[in-house]
């Protein structure tokens, strides 16, 4: 007995009308989104969009992060993105929680010392998402004909704003 075998029987179900076996990967809406890895965020649903519209991104407090760079560029010559959402949310924890007190539940949680993990908090959201969206837009393998935005997605009303 595994402790995935309901996913894995879930997955069986799934493979059996799976429609992307010849999709080839292309982001077919042109998109891509930076986001947090919170559940309470479903990037394609949030746009209306489809599995194979759009390239994801996520990790905690969506920030664009050096990966995030790395998968963007990718995205962006190879896989037909034109347009790129950064698109952190409300009430996220790396923005309302310091670097020390979440070391502290961390280290409460695991039982042994938390205090040399760096969980990048947030100290402005507003802040912090205009320098993300400058750092895409500023990336010489961005080219300018790339569209990017920031937004900010209620986790209580389900809606976008565009910040930046």
């Amino acid at each position: 007995m595994s402790a995935f075998d309901d996913l894995l029987a879930a997955n069986q179900h799934y493979s059996i009308t799976y429609p992307l076996g010849t999709f080839d990967g292309v982001a077919r809406a042109g998109i891509a989104v930076v986001t947090c890895m919170d559940s309470r965020i479903d990037p394609l649903g949030m746009l209306g969009l489809q599995p194979g519209d759009a390239k994801i991104f996520r990790n905690p407090g969506g920030r664009v992060t050096d990966a995030a760079l790395e998968a963007l560029v990718l995205a962006v010559h190879l896989l037909g993105v034109e347009r790129i959402l950064v698109v952190p949310h409300t009430r996220c924890a790396v923005v309302s929680h310091s670097e020390e007190e979440l070391r502290r539940r961390v280290g409460e949680s695991a039982g042994v010392d938390a205090s040399w993990q760096t969980f990048h908090v947030i100290h402005d959201q507003q802040l912090a998402l205009r320098d993300d969206v400058h750092r895409v837009r500023a990336h010489p393998l961005i080219p300018d004909s790339i569209v990017v935005g920031g937004f900010v997605y209620d986790v209580e009303t389900g809606l976008l704003t565009q910040a930046v």
